[in-house]
């Protein structure tokens, strides 16, 4: 704050800014800093938050920090959720969290309800967009944009790490959010600035996204194509609605098996298992991007089958 920020730092927050439609954005050095320094400027002892039990580590980290009352509800359980909100007293501040796509199993937030509930219970709304950035929505815009509900949240995060393919991340939001924000989070305060020379790739990353839409196209096609094919083998998918494809292995034995035979075969799908995710839920992580012409997602299928069949999983 007191001289870090230089020129592609200020550069890179009206970019976001404009990428997102909103008023001002703040960059921190990673998502984690971001959560961990933004949940806490929005709530405080004697005060309430509610989050999805999937929520990144970082999101609870920040709720834990902030020294209010923290309760989770159930993955995407809207009636959980609102039992929550109805048993709280009506003069409680009260702030829900929650991820726009989740990232270990590819599905989204049901942002309208969200939206619906926040404003019904008067509660804020943070929503941790760091999958949904750059893949999501029309325009690339995020969640927000995927569900039209951009006007109904006011402000929420996301990082540069994932579709940007650089490091850090942002809030975006009001002007006056965002000086608060300058003000007390304590993670911007205290931090060293990301170089420069990083926020200045991000800066570029999203005039890529912005100036080629057809990436957006092609990365939707190679995922119906990479799933379709999965399908075909005989694995099975979550129920992902992004480019985050989890394929469900259940033993985490036979997903690090599965895991290493394909690394042997070219290709890279790491095996997540507890505590990351619930026990007897172990999976295969894959993603697809833009990139990937037919020929890799073939040559990956073509893995799949192979390392499948021969850790047992496939006949």
């Amino acid at each position: 704050m007191i001289s870090g920020t230089v020129p592609p730092h200020a550069e890179l927050e009206t970019a976001l800014a404009e990428f997102k439609e909103t008023e001002a954005a703040l960059t921190f050095g990673s998502g984690y800093l971001a959560n961990i320094g933004l949940i806490p400027a929005l709530a405080h002892p004697g005060d309430v938050i509610l989050a999805d039990r999937l929520c990144h580590a970082s999101l609870i980290d920040g709720c834990r920090l902030s020294g209010a009352e923290f309760r989770v509800f159930r993955h995407n359980d809207m009636g959980q959720l609102q039992r929550l909100l109805s048993k709280r007293s009506a003069r409680t501040r009260t702030l829900i969290v929650t991820e726009g796509i989740f990232s270990m199993d590819g599905d989204a937030a049901s942002l309208p309800e969200l939206a619906t509930l926040s404003d019904r219970y008067e509660a804020a709304l943070l929503v941790d967009d760091a999958h949904g950035t750059g893949v999501m929505g029309r325009h690339g815009r995020g969640t927000l944009e995927h569900f039209d509900v951009g006007s109904r949240i006011p402000f929420h995060m996301g990082t540069l790490g994932k579709a940007f393919g650089c490091s850090g991340a942002y809030v975006v939001g009001s002007a006056d959010f965002i000086e608060y924000l300058v003000n007390v989070a304590r993670s911007f305060i205290y931090s060293t600035a990301p170089p420069a020379a990083t926020a200045a790739a991000a800066r570029a990353a999203i005039a890529v996204a912005r100036s080629e839409p057809e990436r957006l196209v092609r990365l939707w096609r190679n995922r119906s194509y990479f799933v379709e094919g999965l399908a075909r083998l005989g694995y099975r998918i979550s129920a992902s609605v992004s480019p985050i494809i989890p394929i469900q292995i259940g033993d985490a034995r036979t997903a690090l098996a599965l895991s290493a035979r394909l690394f042997d075969l070219g290709v890279f799908a790491p095996a997540i298992r507890p505590p990351t995710v619930p026990k007897h839920t172990s999976r295969l992580r894959t993603t697809v991007t833009s990139e990937h012409t037919t020929e890799h997602l073939d040559t990956a299928l073509a893995a799949f089958a192979t390392a499948g069949r021969q850790v047992g999983l496939l006949a």
